[in-house]
């Protein structure tokens, strides 16, 4: 008999078939099978998303001879944002009453959770989940125990490969997720105790795991075959599955970038078609008028055209009357349109066009200001059920009583110079 580790959670394995386990819904329908197909468009989404974030998608289309711009300001929207919204933030723990064993308890539970969140580093786990949540439009946590540490593990799984269940037209609440993703072959015998070529005949490069979990069951395959199941030891989904910004009655969120795309592609354009004129420019084209032949028209300094009678010979100016500056006002436009869709004012980048004053700042950042209250309100919920997981995985394992205390959590200013010490959570 071995004991391996799936998500964390420490469960038997006797070698034996599925069936010969008797393990209860051993007959019932492949988890494996039943993602196969499911959220494709969400898939195909956070796919179109990560190119747009990768400078890979919004350029515009070009010969073989031709170049591009493609100018990143997806990335860079998005990586501001998330550094004003995710600053200075921790824990907090209130008692439910005003009693001293209340408060101690609160005191108690505060101390463990901010454990949690040094021993896996949760202010920059949440920064870059941020990022990732902006970009695909969707965040998640998950929250085990490790055997072999003996703490509670945070971790924020790929959303690309999660896939979850809700109950009836109830979008909030979930009664199973699966989770799936690959190990390299080393890894998953390191973390399972077991040899790859015994069991599948053969050792793969890599392994394909699916963890399918309910409030009471727990179950790990392995190359779409069922491995290990056993009860869920916490109780409860050990996932937090969130929105970047919610679509209305639906699990899955919208991306910071969904907005921009448009104005992402049209300012590439735009500034690929004024960069081309300039160059053009700065090596003129000779225009030849009633001219049926020409040899050795070069465009240098010091040169001399021969030309005969009743024909002319010019530069074309591309500049000429002004035409450039149309084509900057159209980009300067479309930059416009992209900032206000971000809601991100060119100021959040540090140009306040001069002196103004604090109030006039505030007022041109209202937009930013207005999309980080929002995302807080979002982020604090689910910054809230990954504590009280923490503290219920603690209960689990350590044998630690945290009744009697509800979580919370204290934002730092948006701005270094915000009159206010902390922005607290909304209840």
């Amino acid at each position: 008999m071995t004991s391996t580790v799936a998500g964390n959670a420490t469960i038997r394995d006797t070698g034996a078939s599925s069936a010969a386990r008797g393990i209860p819904g051993a007959e019932a329908p492949s988890i494996p099978r039943a993602i196969e197909g499911r959220d494709l468009d969400r898939l195909r989404r956070y796919r179109e998303y990560l190119e747009y974030y990768d400078g890979r998608r919004g350029a515009p289309p070009t010969g073989r001879r031709e170049r591009a711009l493609s100018f990143n300001y997806a990335r860079a929207i998005v990586e501001k944002s998330a550094s004003y919204l995710v600053s200075m933030h921790r824990p907090v723990v209130l008692p439910e009453d005003e009693s001293p064993e209340a408060a101690a308890r609160a005191r108690e539970a505060e101390r463990a959770l901010q454990r949690v969140w040094d021993d896996n580093d949760l202010a920059h786990l949440d920064m870059e989940t941020e990022i990732d949540t902006a970009v695909l439009g969707d965040g998640a946590f998950k929250v085990v125990w490790d055997d072999v540490q003996r703490r509670v593990v945070v971790s924020a799984p790929d959303v690309q490969g999660l896939h979850a269940w809700w109950v009836g037209d109830d979008v909030r609440r979930l009664w199973r997720v699966a989770s799936r993703y690959e190990l390299s072959a080393d890894e998953y015998e390191a973390r399972h105790q077991e040899s790859l070529r015994g069991h599948l005949g053969r050792r793969p490069s890599t392994v394909e795991v699916v963890e399918a979990w309910t409030a009471d069951r727990f179950e790990l395959w392995v190359q779409g075959e069922l491995r290990e199941a056993r009860p869920n030891p916490y109780g409860l989904l050990p996932y937090v599955i969130y929105p970047n910004v919610p679509r209305p009655k639906q699990l899955w969120g919208l991306s910071d970038i969904e907005p921009m795309r448009e104005s992402l592609a049209e300012l590439n354009r735009a500034l690929t078609q004024l960069s081309r004129i300039l160059e053009l420019s700065g090596n003129p084209i000779a225009v030849l008028e009633n001219v049926e032949e020409a040899r050795d028209i070069a465009v240098q300094p010091g040169a001399v055209w021969e030309v005969p009678e009743q024909a002319r010979a010019y530069l074309l100016d591309l500049l000429q009357g002004g035409g450039v500056r149309l084509h900057v006002e159209y980009v300067d436009l479309i930059y416009r349109t992209l900032h206000d869709l971000a809601e991100t004012p060119r100021v959040a980048f540090g140009d306040s066009g001069g002196d103004r004053s604090g109030v006039a700042l505030q007022t041109e950042l209202d937009p930013l200001l207005r999309k980080i209250q929002r995302k807080r309100l979002i982020r604090t919920a689910a910054f809230r059920q990954r504590d009280r997981l923490a503290l219920r995985v603690l209960e689990h394992h350590t044998g630690a009583r945290f009744e009697g205390v509800r979580t919370d959590i204290a934002w730092g200013p948006v701005f270094s110079r915000d009159p206010s010490l902390l922005v607290w959570g909304m209840s």
